[in-house]
């Protein structure tokens, strides 16, 4: 048997990479941060930049005085804030309709996603794709306007068929009972096929083999669905979970203001709406801005707090 030369066999070699810097990789991929520019100008300057102006919080702040002209108080607006009656008022309705939104209006575009990616037949898949995407193009001045039309109790489609069958009729409009359920219709409608097109692009990357794998061991359509489906987009849900709750307590002015009157306000007054009449109707832009300031504060904790429970359970997050 022939022997081995210890000194021509070496049974490691070093291999040395170059270390390629980060100021090479930004200047290979040089337009593809061009590319970016126009969105991180975009954000520095409307995002980034009107953050300084939550300082005024801090302040009893005049236009005429100027920012660094006005007086600085501290928690001052705050204090006054925690100490109004109406506060917990406003609280509760947000919570609430807060609350709402999640359990209803979020799950909404993953079901109706789910039920979508059923469907066979491609063109009939299509026709009603398109006609759940087409309510979210209106604007919330036209969605307010046609629940007018259909539920009010002058002459309301609606109506009309309940009289028809009951001989009364409801005050969807005016009934504080009926408000909530009339908003987080109204978003269901407006927002749910809009949204299904990210579930449904995460859909397309589902292996064919796991659902034949599925329909070998006998498992149905629905079994397919628990089983193998929502695993596979389970990671996006997280993530626009952990992204929703950052707006938690963000109802939406429009949406609100339009469908408020004097009937409903003790359930419409939410946040968004009362920083309107409190900033902009009688000036007060402080304390206006305090509310604000506290909303923000309170998305952030709710961010760390899903991102933490997400990290608990294994999930992928956004960092």
């Amino acid at each position: 048997m022939p022997k081995i030369n210890s000194e021509q066999y070496t049974p490691t070699e070093t291999i040395e990479f170059h270390k390629i810097s980060k100021w090479d990789l930004i200047k290979r991929d040089k337009w593809l941060y061009f590319l970016l520019l126009p969105g991180l100008i975009w954000f520095i300057i409307f995002k980034y930049v009107p953050m300084w102006g939550t300082l005024i919080a801090f302040q009893n702040y005049s236009p005429f005085l100027g920012f660094w002209g006005s007086e600085w108080v501290g928690f001052t607006h705050f204090e006054r804030l925690f100490q109004n009656p109406d506060f917990f008022r406003v609280l509760r309705n947000t919570l609430i309709l807060a609350f709402y939104e999640t359990i209803f209006v979020f799950p909404a575009p993953i079901v109706l996603a789910l039920m979508l990616n059923e469907i066979r037949i491609t063109a009939y898949k299509r026709t009603v794709q398109t006609l759940v995407y087409m309510p979210n193009f209106l604007s919330w001045v036209i969605v307010a306007s046609l629940t007018f039309v259909f539920f009010t109790t002058n002459g309301g489609i609606v109506n009309a068929v309940i009289e028809s069958f009951t001989g009364e009729t409801v005050n969807f409009l005016g009934d504080p009972s009926w408000f909530r359920t009339m908003i987080v219709g109204q978003q269901i409608w407006k927002d749910a096929g809009f949204g299904t097109i990210i579930f449904l692009a995460a859909l397309t990357g589902v292996s064919k083999e796991q659902y034949e794998a599925a329909i070998v061991d006998g498992a149905g359509r629905f079994r397919r669905m628990w089983h193998v489906t929502l695993p596979a987009i389970r990671h996006v849900i997280v993530i626009l979970l952990i992204l929703r709750m950052g707006n938690f307590l963000d109802q939406g002015f429009q949406q609100i203001y339009l469908m408020t009157n004097s009937l409903n306000r003790s359930v419409a007054d939410v946040f968004d709406v009362y920083i309107y009449f409190t900033g902009i109707t009688q000036g007060a832009f402080s304390h206006s801005t305090a509310v604000g300031l506290f909303k923000g504060i309170v998305g952030i904790i709710l961010i760390l707090s899903t991102r933490y429970i997400a990290k608990k359970l294994n999930q992928e997050t956004l960092f």
